[in-house]
């Protein structure tokens, strides 16, 4: 497996990482656990290194989880997990933003437990808190990192300003947004900034939440508590109009020998040096086929031809439902 250094920083990973949500929540039941126990190692064992989790996940199923399954390999991997909201006490659900300090450290001894480890490798906002002032986030975790509980800071789907008023007091690691052929807004203020500043760029749901891999049409249906259900951009007439987008990595993966996922994952890697996708999955077949991306070669002819056809097309639906989207790009 090739690796990737997160910009400036010394963190070293597989060129592709593991987005591990999905085994415990958001895309229907959670899936066995033990099942999901050998996929994480599986995954060690064909080279990846680098894992992503959160405390909201589930909540903290997913941190049990990544615990558990990577506790054997704990000195080869790189585990990222998320601090930033509140959760309710009774039903575990997110109720809202909370970056207070005193929060932060809170979520870090727990997160510690559940991942069975004394160290977290990169720790990120989750979501901007805006009543919290971002320099006070970056010096409670600045503190962690003193403390020796905590390697790297990092930020989720946060505005430019963000980004510089945080790094001014830690140097940002890693930024994750969502990134991929069908939303490529990170491209307008993002990406620049990170270059200009040395920053690593994760970006999750690199294959359009399933739907990049040509899997999926109009008439799919998913289990009522997927939460894909939700999203303006998974209305049927959206998949249908979004069908283009999935046809043009189709054609480009047949003259590859390769599939529309691969192309799609090969598209992101081509972007930046610095960025490393973390596509999820919960099927060894899915984890190879993702993993086999990183040897796709595109040649800048493939990649201006994707960039060309791509222009022509308009993806249909907003990523998230408003409430959602207002919590992004603060």
């Amino acid at each position: 497996m090739k690796k990737r250094k997160l910009g400036k920083s010394d963190l070293e990973v597989s060129a592709i990482g593991l987005g591990c949500m999905g085994m415990s929540f958001g895309y229907g039941p959670p899936k066995d656990k033990q099942e999901m126990i050998a996929l994480l190692r599986a995954a060690v064992e064909r080279g990846v290194t680098f894992f992503d989790t959160a405390e909201v996940y589930g909540p903290f199923a997913n941190e049990e989880l990544v615990g558990e399954g990577l506790a054997p390999f704990r000195e080869r991997v790189v585990i990222a997990t998320k601090f930033g909201f509140k959760l309710d006490p009774e039903s575990g659900r997110s109720v809202g933003v909370d970056s207070r300090p005193e929060h932060i450290k809170e979520v870090a001894e727990a997160s510690l437990k559940r991942l069975k480890t004394d160290v977290i490798d990169l720790f990120y906002q989750h979501r901007v808190d805006p009543e919290v002032p971002i320099e006070d986030v970056a010096g409670a975790v600045k503190e962690l990192i003193q403390e020796g509980k905590v390697k790297h800071f990092g930020l989720s789907e946060p505005g430019v300003r963000t980004i510089r008023r945080a790094h001014a007091v830690l140097p940002v690691t890693a930024i994750q947004n969502e990134y991929s052929l069908w939303w490529r807004k990170p491209e307008e203020e993002v990406l620049p900034v990170l270059e200009e500043l040395g920053i690593g760029f994760v970006p999750y749901s690199p294959l359009g939440r399933g739907f990049l891999t040509g899997k999926m049409n109009e008439t799919t249906s998913f289990d009522s508590t997927d939460f894909r259900n939700t999203l303006p951009r998974f209305t049927s007439e959206a998949r249908k109009a979004n069908r283009a987008l999935v046809d043009l990595l189709g054609d480009i993966a047949k003259r590859k020998k390769a599939t529309p996922a691969q192309i799609a994952l090969a598209w992101l890697l081509a972007q930046k040096p610095w960025i490393v996708p973390i596509p999820g999955t919960t099927k060894l077949k899915r984890l190879e086929e993702n993993l086999g991306a990183v040897e796709i070669e595109l040649t800048s002819d493939d990649l201006r031809e994707i960039e060309s056809a791509a222009s022509q097309i308009e993806v249909q639906g907003a990523r998230y439902p408003e409430h959602l989207e207002q919590m992004t790009g603060r």
